[in-house]
């Protein structure tokens, strides 16, 4: 029996990767991504099941697969309590912040910061903060996570695992830059 557990848990995860895929070929041939708004908003048009679906597959990253998927099976569904936090976030910015940026004609925060305060220092401020946190509490973490999850399922040694996984990101972000300059209007 635990064979076919094995089975259907790698079914399950190469079936996500491959949707996750698939959804985000398909999204790059959509004609209202061909602006500013349309790739951050998707010009307006979605329905809520595929921003539902966007927002749940970029939340999930390595360390949802080795952190919190390994401390639930440590200590039990208390571990839910951490994603509790995320869905309240989410709910704010739908309901409280969302509509401020639709409103002003607005993406991202540090417009937001230039919009509201003037001057170029705070929104320069907030966007290398915000770059700084993700690489030290959230890229670093995934990194490793991944790595741990790549050398546990192929046996690959852990640095080896870190290379591969910085040099598939590095060639979609590269491509996806190149596609996006080509594309998206100054």
């Amino acid at each position: 029996m635990a064979g076919l557990d094995h089975a259907v848990d790698i079914f399950i995860l190469v079936g996500y990767f491959v949707l996750v895929i698939v959804v985000g070929i398909w999204s790059t041939w959509k004609k209202e991504r061909n602006t500013i708004k349309g790739y951050f908003l998707a010009g307006t048009s979605m329905t809520w099941l595929p921003i539902g679906a966007s927002l749940f597959s970029s939340n999930i990253g390595s360390e949802h697969f080795i952190g919190l998927a390994g401390s639930g099976a440590a200590s039990g569904i208390g571990v839910v309590a951490f994603e509790w936090g995320a869905a309240i976030c989410l709910l704010l910015l739908g309901w409280v912040f969302l509509p401020v940026y639709l409103s002003s004609g607005l993406y991202t925060v540090p417009e937001y910061l230039y919009r509201r305060f003037g001057g170029s220092r705070l929104r320069l401020y907030m966007s290398v903060l915000a770059m700084i946190l993700n690489i030290v509490s959230k890229i670093s973490v995934d990194v490793y996570a991944g790595a741990l999850f790549v050398k546990l399922a192929l046996g690959w040694n852990t640095y080896l695992s870190i290379i591969f996984l910085l040099g598939i990101t590095a060639v979609y972000t590269i491509v996806d830059t190149a596609f996006y300059e080509n594309v998206l209007p100054a």
